[in-house]
């Protein structure tokens, strides 16, 4: 999140990605290209996990690079680039969901690639050690994790992906969302438990987000 006061010059030095965005607000073709090369496949994992068809989300973050684009004259930095970016592209994908007007499906194929690397369900849990001939196989814990997170609803879904996928903090989840970093803590606690109470025979979750408004590492 922005710090009070913070002018667009100030925030610009710290972030060159708002440094592509002004370029791109004065019609530099180029910059939105490089835009699109940095931001193109995270935003199609994202907008994956969370409607649940890699169609629909190549699709959806398409629609978020036209917006960014046709509304580029009226930008105006106030927070980190990719804040501002994930913000409209949460909103596409909840307006996406709530337009099937039935629950998501959303899969976590373990061949995947996202910005974490490979096998993203590994992002969001791991196996319980010490447990020899008794590990289950890649596809096996996907298909688990996948139903566990079908169990979230759309806000839990959400803040989960945008922490364990993005590295987003409190502060940035809560900017994404238009929610408070309390009710983002609230929802990542809810979830955490949902999620282990779905995995428990199987796998145990990580630790939660410091509270020092950090990302995890």
């Amino acid at each position: 999140m922005a710090v009070t006061g913070e002018t667009s010059g100030q925030l610009a030095l710290r972030d060159p990605d708002i440094r592509l965005m002004l370029r791109v607000r004065d019609d530099d073709a180029t910059a939105f290209a490089e835009l699109v090369e940095l931001y193109q496949h995270r935003l199609v994992t994202v907008m994956h996990h969370l409607v649940g068809n890699k169609e629909e989300a190549e699709d959806l973050a398409q629609e978020v690079f036209l917006r960014v684009y046709r509304t580029r004259k009226k930008y105006r930095p106030r927070a980190k680039f990719s804040t501002w970016l994930f913000t409209i592209a949460n909103t596409l994908a909840l307006n996406a969901l709530r337009s099937r007007q039935r629950k998501p499906v959303v899969p976590l194929n373990v061949r995947d690639s996202g910005p974490l690397g490979p096998r993203p369900a590994e992002q969001l849990v791991r196996d319980r050690h010490n447990q020899p001939g008794d590990r289950l196989q890649q596809q096996e814990l996907a298909a688990i994790v996948q139903e566990a997170l079908e169990g979230l609803n759309e806000r839990q879904r959400a803040a989960v992906v945008l922490n364990k996928f993005e590295d987003m903090n409190y502060a940035e989840i809560a900017e994404v969302m238009g929610l408070t970093t309390k009710a983002v803590k609230s929802l990542l606690s809810r979830a955490r438990e949902n999620l282990r109470l779905a995995l428990k025979q199987y796998i145990y979750m990580e630790g939660e987000v410091p509270d020092n408004g950090e990302a995890e590492a």
